[in-house]
């Protein structure tokens, strides 16, 4: 009779999705996380400057990202809170939640890059200053912020193509309750000594009856 030797499976085949997951989770988690908070910061800052035309002179405008558009800061939060949901689920739910994650992002990209130009925010402010409803804005200038709100976005983006492309590989929150799906049993009380004023407090601290009724 042959000998017969069990081929054990390469550790290589094994290990390779399961470091691919560490990586990927890391990396979604950095770029998700950093994304956000650049993005919400960056819509804080200064993003367009000029000038209204008033009696006497000019007067200078100024207008953060927030007062250009509420999108970015909306989107990097809706971001953030999808980033922590993709481990609260699992299967469908979990591709979902990373579609999520991933459409947050483009749509930050996208509402910052456009705000990169936008002047409709200091011709608001020009019209209330001068106070004619026709005003605009002069000498009208851009920062950097914008494309920086964009970079946020691009890293939520990057996030979400991650959890959509290893999101299965990832552990989920409730992982570890769901191992067995057996209840825990309950710990029995502590023996209470009616004599020991001690016990009798402790008891009632744990919120149990002292008396054993």
């Amino acid at each position: 009779m042959d000998d017969v030797t069990a081929v054990p499976t390469p550790r290589s085949e094994t290990a390779g999705p399961a470091r691919s997951g560490r990586r990927s989770l890391a990396v979604a988690l950095l770029s998700g996380a950093l994304g956000a908070t650049v993005a919400l910061l960056a819509t804080r800052q200064e993003w367009s400057q000029g000038t209204a035309s008033v009696a006497g002179g000019t007067f200078p405008l100024t207008a953060n990202g927030s007062d250009v558009t509420g999108v970015p800061a909306a989107l990097a939060v809706v971001g953030l809170a999808a980033l922590v949901a993709v481990f609260a689920v699992r299967g469908a739910g979990r591709l979902v939640v990373a579609a999520l994650l991933a459409l947050s992002g483009a749509g930050t990209v996208v509402a910052a890059v456009l705000g990169a130009t936008d002047s409709s925010a200091l011709d608001e402010k020009a019209a209330e200053v001068s106070g004619d409803t026709s005003a605009a804005v002069g000498a009208l200038s851009h920062t950097a912020w914008p494309y920086v709100a964009a970079a946020g976005g691009a890293l939520l983006l990057l996030a979400g193509l991650l959890a959509l492309r290893y999101g299965r590989l990832w552990p989920a929150m409730s992982g570890r309750y769901e191992r067995n799906g057996a209840v825990r049993p309950r710990r029995r009380p502590a023996r209470v000594d009616p004599d020991r004023p001690e016990d009798v407090w402790k008891a009632l601290d744990r919120g149990e009856d002292p008396t054993g009724a």
